[in-house]
């Protein structure tokens, strides 16, 4: 780049930057999912589950997990040259879920990863942006070994509203990651188009 242009003759492209979150419950694949994607090293704020945690740590389903996010997963990833999302991963345990009005200001939407083994775990999160409106697309990680089901007994399982879009992903995987924050993306514009549309009218 010379003198603030590209080698081509064209004017550097100032990317336009979007905020997303990433919830669920305990043991989801949060923290997977953020750093599967992220093309900068992700900030984490992981502690070790303790002992005296236990009583109140749910660890049924996840009897492996020994760490637990206590504040944000924080990543970045380059979908275009013009848009950058920086993703903000969510304490999943009810203890931390003062800090999540803090995370969503500003946020574009949201993904919220759901487990089938542990649906109910999700519960909290769906309701969280149903009620300020954010707009989310629910991710199905496909654990090894986790029954598979499809999307339309997920949304009813969840009831969900007809227009929340339900995908399968798998959280360690990079381009599956990707489809879903593409999802997101596509989704929360045409929600922000749908409003102002409810509005002009």
């Amino acid at each position: 780049m010379i003198f603030g242009r590209t080698e081509r003759g064209k004017a550097p492209v100032e990317p336009v930057t979007l905020k997303i979150l990433v919830a669920g419950g305990f043991g989801v694949g949060k923290t997977t999912m953020v750093g599967a994607v992220s093309e900068i090293k992700p900030l984490r704020t992981e502690e070790l589950l303790t002992e005296a945690g236990r009583p109140v740590d749910d660890t049924s389903g996840v009897e492996g997990k020994h760490t637990t996010t206590v504040a944000m997963d924080f990543g970045r990833i380059t979908l275009r040259e013009d848009l950058v999302l920086y993703l903000f991963g969510t304490p999943g345990q009810d203890r931390f879920w003062f800090l999540w009005d803090e995370l969503a200001t500003g946020a574009l939407g949201a993904v919220v990863l759901a487990d089938t083994r542990r649906l109910e775990d999700c519960f909290a999160a769906v309701d969280y942006f149903e009620r300020r409106s954010i707009p989310f697309v629910v991710g199905v990680n496909c654990f090894e070994g986790a029954a598979r089901y499809p999307n339309e007994d997920v949304r009813q399982a969840l009831d969900l509203d007809p227009g929340v879009p339900v995908v399968l992903c798998d959280a360690r995987d990079r381009e599956s990651v990707k489809e879903v924050l593409i999802k997101v993306v596509q989704h929360a514009m045409a929600y922000a188009a749908d409003r102002r549309q409810t509005v002009t009218t």
